[in-house]
């Protein structure tokens, strides 16, 4: 395994400055963010690390130089959207620029991209995939004409009042996806697995691991910590606002020494790239690379 970050919690900072730091502090991939330039939409999105409206096959080579002298292989790129949008100028526009990533993975050689399924959050469950089917199949085989996976990250994207009652990403149980993979049983098709959307929905996420070892490409490190005044006060038909809490590793609720002792007995080799969206260490850089360090310091023991 090689641990990694994802570069959405350092806006404004370029490629070279952001691989400069992690080569120096013991990271050893990078997951880029390739949102489109100035289109932030949510906390944590919006981030362009790399531009991939720009990117060129000369441009992707000089990136790959430049990671190589700090030894950072990119483990994936990142643009998480709504694809299932209800509106269909918004989806168009989405889409539009999920293929740009794809095309923009081939040329830096990268195996995988991670983004979201999307969601209709006023409609049910299987009215969405009834658009699934119509909508992701051309992703997928658009991915798998250029070498690329699709990593679906399995945030149930419901965190405030304009993503209630359903959320904005269809992924996010055990159920779905193996419907997901039912109506798109593709290869290249599975799942950048974030055990911290488990811990709030119940869901056993060692078991997702042994059950679904061969569909995970790609892991988020990120930690919850369940709020027990705001579940009581809100109760569980809130989805997780007011009570579920973003952590860093090792400072929230998931057992990460069986977590991934869980990996390695199922044979998974890859990054676990830690996501940052712990709110005690943000607003300033030096608290964002401490909680960087402080997820480092964590994990590191059990990577090798």
């Amino acid at each position: 395994m090689k641990l990694g970050l994802l570069t959405a919690a350092f806006p404004g900072k370029s490629l070279e400055e952001v691989a400069s730091w992690s080569h120096a502090n013991g990271f050893e991939m990078l997951e880029i963010a390739c949102w489109p330039m100035g289109r932030a939409s949510r906390r944590y999105a919006g981030v362009t690390t790399i531009d991939v409206d720009e990117l060129t096959p000369a441009s992707a080579r000089d990136i790959l130089s430049m990671l190589d002298g700090f030894n950072l292989p990119i483990s994936s790129l990142a643009y998480y959207p709504n694809p299932l949008h209800p509106d269909a100028e918004h989806r168009t526009m989405v889409i539009g620029h999920l293929k740009k990533v794809i095309l923009g993975a081939e040329m830096l050689k990268v195996p995988v991209i991670g983004t979201f399924i999307g969601k209709d959050k006023n409609k049910t469950i299987d009215a969405n995939l009834d658009d699934y089917a119509k909508i992701w199949p051309e992703i997928v085989h658009f991915a798998a004409d250029h070498g690329v996976k699709i990593a679906i990250e399995n945030c149930p994207m419901i965190f405030s009042n304009d993503e209630w009652p359903g959320g904005n990403n269809l992924a996010n149980s055990p159920a779905v996806w193996r419907k997901m993979w039912e109506i798109i049983p593709d290869s290249n098709f599975g799942l950048n697995l974030d055990p911290s959307h488990l811990v709030w929905q119940m869901i056993d996420y060692n078991r997702v691991v042994r059950d679904f070892k061969d569909r995970i490409f790609h892991i988020h490190a990120k930690d919850m910590t369940i709020d027990f005044e705001g579940l009581y006060q809100n109760g569980v038909l809130s989805s997780g606002m007011e009570w579920q809490v973003p952590r860093l590793p090792g400072l929230g609720d998931v057992e990460w020494s069986k977590f991934l002792a869980t990996l390695y007995s199922v044979g998974y080799d890859g990054v676990i790239s830690i996501e940052h969206e712990d709110r005690a260490f943000e607003g300033t850089e030096e608290l964002v690379k401490r909680g960087f360090l402080i997820a480092r310091d964590a994990l590191k023991p059990y990577i090798h």
